[in-house]
C-alpha cells in the first residue's frame, strides 16, 4: 500500500520517491534520526544554487543603497509615489537584484516542508481495523518492519519524531526535547540572518528596510509551524538551518559575496604592475649616475 486518499493524493508519487530514500538512507544507519540529516543534506545539495544565487543578490541589493536612498530623496511624498515605484523597479532590474531575494531560500523550503510533513504522516498511518501500516516506503524494508514491530514510533535518541511539542509525551520531562529542538531551529535562524548582518557590518553595508522586516518575521512565522508539526519536521529545518548557514560562511569567506574583493584583487596586479616598473626606473637611475660620472672624469 503507498497511496493515500485526499486532495493532494496527486503528490502520492512525490511522497513515495522522499519515502524510498528514507527508507535507503534508515537502511544504512538504522536510526530515523540521521535517516532524515542525509535526506536533508540531499534536498539541501539541491537547493545549493538558489542559496548562491540569494546570498549575491542580496549583495547586490546592498551595494545599489546609495542609489536607493537618492532615489527616495528626489521623489518624496505620496504624489511621486507612483514615479518612485517605477524608478525603484528600473533600478532594480538594471542591477539584477531582488529586495525579496533573502527569503527566496526559506520559501523554496515550502515545498519540501509540506512533502516531509505528509510523509511523516504516511508513516504512521493506520488502516481502518487499527492496525499499523506504513505508508509510501517499500514493505520489503528495514524500515517498515521496524514501524509496523513499534506500532509507528519513529524512535531516534529517545524521542518520538512523529510527536509535535504538545503532545502527550507521558511526562513534562520527555516533553523538554521537542522544546529545546523548536528554540534550536528558530535560534538557528536567527543566528544565520546575523550572519548576513555581521559580514555586512564588517563591510560598511547597511541593511534594506526590506531586507530587514523579512528577517525579524520569518523566524516568528516558522516558531509557530514548529508547534505543531512532527519533531522530524523540525529536525530537518535544524539541520536544513545549519547547512546553510556553513554555506554562507564559504561564501563570504572565499569572497564570492563580498563586493570590496573584486577592488582587493585588482590592487596587487596594480602593484604588481609598479613593481615591474620599478626595477627599470632604478636601473635608468643607475645608468644616468654612472654616464654623469664618466663625463666629469672626461672633463
Amino acid at each position: 500500500m503507498t497511496a493515500s486518499s485526499g486532495f493532494f493524493s496527486f503528490l502520492d508519487p512525490i511522497y513515495t520517491v522522499f519515502g524510498w530514500l528514507l527508507a535507503q538512507f534508515y537502511a544504512l544507519v538504522p536510526n530515523y534520526g540521521f535517516a532524515i540529516i542525509m535526506l536533508t543534506t540531499v534536498v539541501m545539495g539541491v537547493l545549493t544554487p538558489l542559496t548562491v544565487k540569494s546570498t549575491k543578490s542580496m549583495v547586490a541589493m546592498q551595494q545599489i543603497q546609495p542609489e536607493l536612498k537618492k532615489l527616495q530623496q528626489k521623489y518624496k511624498g505620496p504624489e511621486n509615489r507612483q514615479v518612485l515605484n517605477e524608478e525603484l523597479q528600473r533600478l532594480y532590474r538594471e542591477s539584477g537584484t531582488n529586495p525579496f531575494a533573502s527569503c527566496l531560500p526559506v520559501l523554496a523550503q515550502a515545498p519540501f516542508l509540506f512533502i516531509l510533513y505528509n510523509v511523516i504522516r504516511g508513516l504512521t498511518h493506520h488502516t481502518p481495523a487499527g492496525d499499523i501500516f506504513p505508508l509510501y516506503i517499500p514493505e520489503t524494508s528495514k524500515m517498515f518492519t521496524h514501524l509496523v514491530n513499534t506500532e509507528g514510533k519513529i524512535l531516534t535518541f529517545g524521542m518520538d519524531l512523529a510527536l509535535k511539542p504538545f503532545d502527550n509525551h507521558g511526562s513534562t520531562f520527555a516533553a523538554i526535547p521537542f522544546f529545546v529542538m523548536v528554540a534550536l531551529a528558530v535560534g538557528l535562524q536567527y543566528f544565520q540572518m546575523a550572519q548576513i548582518n555581521n559580514r555586512n557590518k564588517k563591510t560598511g553595508q547597511e541593511i534594506p528596510s526590506q531586507q530587514q522586516r523579512i528577517q525579524k518575521i520569518f523566524p516568528i512565522l516558522f516558531a509557530y509551524f514548529y508547534f505543531i508539526i512532527p519533531a522530524a519536521v523540525t529536525l530537518y529545518m535544524v539541520v536544513s538551518s545549519a547547512i546553510r548557514i556553513v554555506t554562507q560562511d564559504i561564501l563570504f569567506r572565499v569572497g564570492m559575496s563580498d563586493p570590496r574583493r573584486a577592488a582587493e584583487r585588482q590592487i596587487p596586479a596594480k602593484n604588481a604592475d609598479s613593481s615591474e616598473a620599478a626595477p627599470k626606473t632604478f636601473k635608468s637611475q643607475a645608468n644616468n649616475r654612472s654616464k654623469n660620472k664618466r663625463k666629469r672624469k672626461e672633463r
